[in-house]
């Protein structure tokens, strides 16, 4: 059995989600939030069985797009917009996903 999180950017994990639940996984959404761009992500927590850990990890590549956004130089420090701040461009969405093994499951 594989436990997947995947984080991934607000604006695919209703895409991502719905995908992977007319598939026949269960999946759980929690709010996150990164600590590059200090803005929401959504993890996704996905358990399934080993052979189809491949497969999700298809569907999530389908509906976790990446795109370039534009952003103040001092946004990722938290410190919030200023005059001076430099704008850079930066890839965001795609997800982060971790596979893990998972030794015994439980369903109460």
């Amino acid at each position: 059995m594989k436990l997947i999180l995947a984080i991934v950017n607000n604006d695919d994990s209703a895409r991502a989600a719905a995908a992977l639940t007319k598939e026949g996984y269960f999946v759980t959404k929690l709010s996150t939030t990164g600590g590059f761009l200090m803005v929401g992500n959504t993890t996704l927590l996905i358990g399934t069985e080993d052979e189809k850990a491949k497969n999700v990890l298809q569907v999530l590549s389908q509906h976790c797009s990446t795109r370039t956004q534009i952003t103040p130089s001092t946004f990722s420090f938290g410190k919030g917009l200023r005059d001076n701040s430099v704008e850079q461009s930066v890839t965001v969405g795609g997800a982060t996903v971790f596979v893990l093994s998972v030794d015994s499951f439980t369903k109460l």
